[in-house]
Parts: structure tokens; sequence; C-alpha cells
């Protein structure tokens, strides 16, 4: 539950420089403040409320969310980029984390300069979903002879320019030779809707939020963009199974602290959340949104984070695009 006045005395503090650096062995002595960079009741909120209300009860300190949101995500991160490193500010962290710097000439954060990862909360491999009465393909190879016949005819619709299912809509054109008609929306209701109506022909969508209308017949799913099927859909290949080597564009979402922040709360907050992401209550809401549960030690994400970090980056610089 968010505490608003702590939450604005800590960010005062934090804004100051007045918190002293904590000494790891009694960390935490005060709340957490886990900077969300969107505005409340997205997918980040999804994700980091069920696992930070485990953490407080954990930890014995709460873990106080703060959506800060403007400019893509960017206002959020920089300011936890700026804050003292002692493991009383943390930013949650999504895919576009890693190239924002290459979107916003202004982002005022490198991820891997100013950060050091903790742990990942979830990850979630988008499928490429089509309304077969607007289009009637049922595999990715029709949908790309489709593609090719008539160039900029199928409608596909993102988040917006230089999101995630943006990038991964130009990576599948380049990878594919096909040009499609991209359609960004500011709502991903009023996406949804308007795939549902036949307004627009795809969409990168979540199984968990296609499942219902592909079930119905409403809507067909062509394919995961991820390295494994998932198990509401075990009958849809992947994009590598149908034909696109090693296509991938998951959304996940994870905790990271400022780089010089001490290596043993770093460790304290990662074994916490991954008690967290254990626990039967949470692994049901993840599977309720079609999303993994990321049980890995702190290594291994790193080692995560560094190949995301290379791979969007250099997607992000090939679309050449820049927002303000």
């Amino acid at each position: 539950m968010l505490d608003l006045t702590r939450r604005t005395l800590l960010g005062g503090l934090l804004a100051t420089g007045a918190i002293p650096a904590a000494r790891a062995g009694e960390w935490p002595e005060k709340p957490v403040v886990w900077v969300i960079p969107a505005g409340p009741g997205g997918p980040f909120d999804a994700f980091a409320r069920p696992v930070g209300a485990h953490v407080t009860e954990k930890l014995g300190q709460s873990m106080i969310i703060d959506n800060r949101s403007g400019a893509g995500g960017t206002i959020g991160a920089a300011s936890v980029a700026r804050a003292p490193a002692d493991g009383y500010t943390i930013l949650v962290a999504a895919t576009s984390t890693t190239y924002a710097p290459s979107v916003y000439p202004n982002a005022g954060f490198d991820l891997a300069r100013d950060f050091v990862p903790i742990c990942a909360l979830a990850r979630i491999q988008p499928a490429l979903v089509v309304n077969p009465a607007r289009l009637d393909v049922s595999t990715l190879q029709q949908f790309i002879e489709a593609a090719k016949q008539k160039p900029d005819s199928i409608e596909i619709g993102t988040p917006g320019v230089g999101t995630v299912p943006h990038l991964a809509t130009l990576l599948l054109q380049s990878r594919a030779g096909i040009q499609l008609h991209h359609v960004p929306y500011r709502n991903t209701g009023q996406m949804m809707q308007d795939l549902l109506g036949g307004q627009i022909a795809a969409n990168w969508s979540t199984v968990g939020l296609a499942n219902a209308h592909v079930k119905s017949g409403k809507l067909r799913v062509l394919g995961i963009a991820g390295r494994r099927r998932e198990p509401m859909m075990p009958d849809v290949p992947t994009l590598d199974e149908a034909g696109l080597k090693d296509f991938r564009a998951a959304a996940w979402f994870a905790l990271f602290a400022p780089k010089a922040t001490p290596v043993a709360i770093v460790d304290r907050l990662h074994v916490a959340v991954q008690e967290a992401l254990a626990a039967d209550d949470v692994k049901a809401v993840w599977a309720e949104q079609g999303a993994k549960v990321e049980l890995e030690s702190r290594a291994e994400f790193t080692r995560f984070v560094d190949q995301e970090i290379v791979r969007w980056t250099g997607i992000a610089k090939n679309a050449d695009i820049h927002l303000e």
C-alpha cells in the first residue's frame, strides 16, 4: 500500500542527498522505494506490487511503489540513476530500458553504465496475432506471402513508436523481407478492440490476453516471439520454428539498483525477490498474465541483461528512431 506522506518525505531526502549511505548489514532500516517509470495500473504494477508485498513481509520494511511516468520511461529511470547508491531507491525496469538512450537523446542514463542488475521479475513472450476475418491466414509463411503480394496493406498495431512491439515489427519486416502498415496506438485496449473489429489486421499480444479470443475463433495466433512454446497454447510454434531463426521479442520486467550499491544489499534483495517469485499466489498471477516466473542466479540474470542491451540497442540504432 502506498504511504504518500512517507513517500513524499523520503523523496525529498533522496533529492537533497540527506540520507546517509546504508551499511549493508543493517539494510533495510527504512522503507525502500521501487520506482516504476510508468503510470499506475499497467504491467509494471501488475508484476511489481505482488512481489513487493512479499518482500515487505520478508525484510520487515515497506517496499513503496512510486510511479514516475514520462518520456518513454526515461524520467523515472534517470531519477534512480541519480539517487544515492544506498539500497533505498530501486528501479523497476523493462526491455525498453536497454535501448532507451538510443531512442531518447536526452534519456539521462545508460543501463550498463549507471545500474547493477538485481533480479528478473517476469518475462512475457508476445504472440503474433491476426483477425482471420480481416486476414485469413493460418501460418507465419502465409502471413509473409500475403504481405509480399500487397506491400504496406496489412495493418499491424503497436503501443507506439519506439516500443518493443514496434521494434519487433521492424525486425519482422527486415527478417521476412516484407512491408507492413504500422498503426501506433496510445491505448492498448483500443488496439485490441480495433483488432477484434477488423480495423487492423494484426498485432503483438500476450497469450493471456489473446487466449479467450482465440478460443472463440475471433483471433488466430501465428507464432510466439520467444525461445519456447507457451503452455497456454502448446500447438502454436515459436517464430523460430515457423521459419524466422532465433526471432525473439520478449517483454521482461526486472529490478535494478544504482551502480555503486553495496553487493551485500543487492544480493539480499535478490534472494528476497526470488523467494517471493516462488510463492503460489505470485505464480498464479504470473500464469494468468502468460508470464514466466524467473528463478535464476544474479550472475545468470546479469549475463542476460548484457546480451539484451547489445541486441536491442542494435535494433534501435538500425531503426534510426529519435524521440523527445
